[in-house]
C-alpha cells in the first residue's frame, strides 16, 4: 500500500556531520567525504523544503583523537542544524549511547528513520543494529554515508562490506530512488 511521506513522514537522522571526517591529517578521515557531504546536502534540503523531521547526531567521544573541546567537533556548516531540529550527543558509536535519544525514540510511535551521514563503519552500524534490536525501522541511503580509509585494502571494497552488514538490520536505498519515491513511500 503506497501512502503520501506527508502522512507520516520518516525523520531524517544526520549522522557525525562533523568537521573531524573531512579534516587531512585526522584518524578518521573520510575520503570520499565531500561526495557524501553533497548527497547528505541535497537530502537534508528535501526535507526542510518539506518541513519533515530532521535530527542531527554529533560524536562527543572522550578521547585523544577525538576531543570534544576542539573545532573539529563542529558541525559541517552547509550542514549545521537549524532551530526547531532535534539534536543529540552521543559518546560512544551508537546514537543510543544517548539518554535523551532513548527517551526520544521511546516516546514517538511508529519510529521510521532515515540515516545518513558519517562514520558508517561506526554510528551508523552501531545505531542501526542497536535501533533493530529496538524494532526501530531504519533505512540507510548508500550513497549518503561514508566511512573512513581502512588499515589495509581497498576504501570501495570496504564501504561495500560495511554496507553489506548494515543490511542485516536496515533497509538500504540510493538516494536517487529516495529522491524519487518522495512523494509516495511503501507503509
Amino acid at each position: 500500500m503506497l501512502a503520501s511521506i506527508n502522512d507520516n513522514p520518516p525523520i531524517l537522522v544526520c549522522a557525525d556531520l562533523q568537521v573531524e571526517y573531512l579534516t587531512p591529517g585526522r584518524r578518521h578521515v573520510i575520503l570520499d567525504g565531500e561526495a557524501a557531504t553533497a548527497r547528505c546536502l541535497e537530502l537534508l534540503t528535501l526535507w526542510r523544503d518539506n518541513l519533515w523531521p530532521v535530527m542531527h547526531l554529533k560524536r562527543i567521544a572522550q578521547a585523544a583523537w577525538f576531543n570534544p573541546a576542539s573545532r573539529l567537533t563542529d558541525w559541517i556548516a552547509a550542514t549545521k542544524p537549524r532551530p526547531g531540529e532535534m539534536t543529540f550527543e552521543h559518546p560512544l558509536p551508537s546514537a543510543y549511547s544517548s539518554a535523551r535519544f532513548v527517551d526520544y525514540m521511546a516516546n514517538i510511535r511508529n519510529v521510521r528513520c532515515v540515516l545518513i551521514g558519517f562514520s558508517l563503519d561506526e554510528t551508523i552500524l552501531a545505531t542501526a543494529v542497536d535501533g533493530f534490536h529496538r524494532s526501530h525501522h531504519y533505512q540507510v541511503v548508500a550513497d549518503a554515508v561514508a566511512c573512513r580509509q581502512p588499515g589495509a585494502g581497498d576504501a570501495a571494497a570496504y564501504k561495500h562490506a560495511v554496507v553489506n552488514v548494515v543490511a542485516n538490520f536496515a533497509t538500504i536505498q540510493p538516494s536517487a530512488e529516495l529522491i524519487r519515491t518522495s512523494g509516495a513511500v511503501a507503509v
